[in-house]
């Protein structure tokens, strides 16, 4: 919530607002007032028609001290209203002290609720009164009740919130004792001599590491020696003989024309056109494991995509691939592919072991060499410093075996959905918002990355707003406009960022220059009226059709790709490019139609 959510429902009636923080807060650029409204600041005391903002925090340099808090209670008179701020998080507020004081200096708290702040997390609203008022809901309005009702909903209301406490505050103790058996049980971790016995495994692992490297040079080295002596004439003529001494009645009067034909390719020019070299190589080529990759995909460095070696159904695999390098692991090759591609992580979906597919019944008992297989290629990521992930979209009964294997991190969940599997017209556009938030494949590729650490895909759907306020009025359309939106812009880029602290204090970085999201969203005219599910149902339409660009078009299409369009949300890259939008779609780029209208 923000503050002016809070605040703005209890200004009736009110001239004047009185700033009484002492710590290191301007909370002007957050209050947006009306202009039938001052603003002051200092100490005095607060009467009818006025209102006092006052903090208190952790932080006493920024929040202000629970002394100075105190103080202004003490300075207010019939009729007036308060603001208390809390820089304390809701389960760690210290509320006692001062709700003593709210109630011998007869004021009482109308609504509380918390704030989308970094630094400001909970506010209160109070009024200095000699009778008892009745409360306010949710939407900061009275709730109508008088006298002995409003008292009768009050006590009432307090017994239920403090049942509901008190279970949670049960439920919190149990975990946290369950945590410290847990502890305790996994025994006292002795310190002496940690350091030395870390440094040591390190250097083990240096060791073996380079051992191991040196050990794949020279077998790279002897299988390009063996391919040498295999592709030589001596090696064939020998290879002739053999076959027909084994077999004279059939081999021997074939070895002359044999022997001929090897002499005459001796004897051809080495030189060779440009396309019979590969075929020729090709033909005299000795398989080994080296042809497995040849359809096989890697990511060069600096990455900002997942690569991922996996054993993963079809399906999961092909809905990965939108968002991430995979490159399935198949029995004969696990190992080779973890080498080569040198994945983020090797991802083991546990589907992929129980249904059909070249692991089956992986981890089941009744394949047990499958089970060797995926051990080693466990291994070989080990070896390689890679996360191995299990990936339990089943339960873990159907594949016992797999609980056994060293894991680095599970992932109990189902493989999502992609947007783009769906149809707009049959699920309806908040189906697609649930999904967007919570359930596509992109969210549980996040989820794999915060385990391994590997770059987040969700980074791909951060937002940049363009804007240019000029006065008072629009800063605080902006600030409306930008936090009230699902999904909220990673940035805002405006020409001057003066009066805007109260986006950065909701964790909205306020620039000037060029944006730096990979998506930016033209909201120059302030004007506009936006619906705070805006941007959430552009970036729905974007991921859904992959389009670089998502807009309006003059005949309301919707879900479709146009050939021009108004431009909504652009990609970063296409907008920096400089080209005018009427020559997007020649130039390649696809154009996307959202109309913004929900389909009836």
């Amino acid at each position: 919530m923000r503050l002016t959510d809070l605040l703005h429902p209890h200004l009736d009636g009110v001239t004047t607002v009185v700033d009484a923080t002492d710590g290191g807060l301007d909370l002007e650029p957050y209050l947006h007032l009306p202009g039938d409204v001052a603003l002051h600041h200092g100490e005095r005391d607060v009467g009818a028609g006025e209102l006092v903002i006052v903090s208190y925090g952790p932080d006493p340099a920024l929040h202000g001290t629970e002394t100075d808090c105190l103080a202004v209670l003490r300075r207010m008179r019939p009729g007036g209203r308060g603001l208390v701020l809390f820089g304390h998080r809701g389960p760690e507020l210290p509320y006692h002290p001062v709700l003593d004081a709210l109630v011998a200096h007869r004021c009482q708290v109308l609504r509380a609720a918390p704030l989308d702040y970094a630094h400001l997390h909970a506010g209160a609203v109070f009024a200095r009164t000699d009778e008892l008022l009745p409360p306010h809901d949710w939407f900061g309005r009275p709730v109508p009740a008088e006298g002995f009702a409003t008292a009768l909903r009050m006590a009432d209301e307090y017994v239920f919130g403090d049942l509901v406490s008190r279970t949670l505050r049960a439920r919190l103790l149990d975990l946290e004792r369950e945590a410290e058996e847990a502890e305790r049980a996994r025994g006292p971790v002795p310190e002496d001599g940690l350091a030395e016995r870390l440094a040591a495994a390190v250097r083990e692992k240096e060791h073996l590491a380079a051992a191991l490297n040196g050990a794949r040079e020279r077998l790279g080295l002897m299988q390009a020696r063996v391919a040498m002596l295999e592709g030589s004439t001596s090696l064939r003529v020998g290879r002739a003989l053999v076959s027909a001494a084994r077999s004279p009645r059939h081999e021997a009067a074939r070895l002359p024309r044999e022997l001929y034909g090897l002499w005459r390719r001796r004897t051809r020019p080495r030189a060779v056109s440009a396309t019979a070299a590969p075929r020729a190589a090709v033909r005299e080529a000795v398989p080994d494991g080296r042809l497995h990759l040849a359809h096989r995909a890697f990511a060069s460095a600096p990455r900002d995509r997942l690569v991922i070696a996996g054993v993963l159904t079809g399906a999961t695999a092909a809905d990965l691939a939108a968002d991430a390098v995979v490159n399935r692991v198949l029995p004969h090759d696990g190992r080779l592919v973890v080498r080569r591609t040198d994945p983020d992580a090797l991802v083991v979906q546990l589907s992929a072991c129980t249904g059909e597919g070249p692991w089956a019944h992986t981890g089941t008992g009744l394949a047990p060499d499958l089970d060797r297989r995926l051990a080693e290629v466990l291994t070989e990521t080990r070896a390689a410093g890679r996360s191995c992930v299990l990936w339990r979209d089943g339960p873990a009964s159907a594949a016992p075996g797999l609980t056994r294997l060293p894991w680095d991190a599970v992932l109990d969940a189902d493989p999502g959905v992609r947007l783009a599997g769906l149809d707009p017209a049959a699920v309806g556009r908040q189906r697609l918002r649930e999904v967007f938030r919570a359930d596509s494949t992109r969210v549980r590729l996040s989820q794999l990355a915060r385990r391994i650490g590997g770059p987040d895909p969700l980074e791909q759907r951060r937002v940049a707003v363009l804007a240019d306020p000029r006065d008072r009025a629009d800063v605080a359309r902006l600030a409306a406009q930008v936090l009230c939106q699902k999904h909220r812009p990673a940035e805002v880029v405006v020409p001057d960022p003066a009066g805007l602290d109260e986006l950065t204090a909701a964790g909205v970085a306020v620039r000037t220059g060029e944006p730096l999201a990979p998506w930016v969203a033209d909201w120059t005219d302030l004007a506009e009226d936006r619906p705070d599910t805006l941007l959430l149902d552009l970036m729905c339409a974007q991921e859904y059709s992959g389009a670089d660009a998502v807009g309006s078009t003059p005949a309301a299409d919707d879900y479709t790709f146009v050939p021009e369009l108004r431009p909504l949300l652009v990609r970063r890259s296409l907008l920096m490019s400089g080209a005018p939008p009427e020559t997007w779609a020649r130039r390649g780029h696809r154009l996307f139609a959202w109309c913004g209208k929900e389909p009836t």
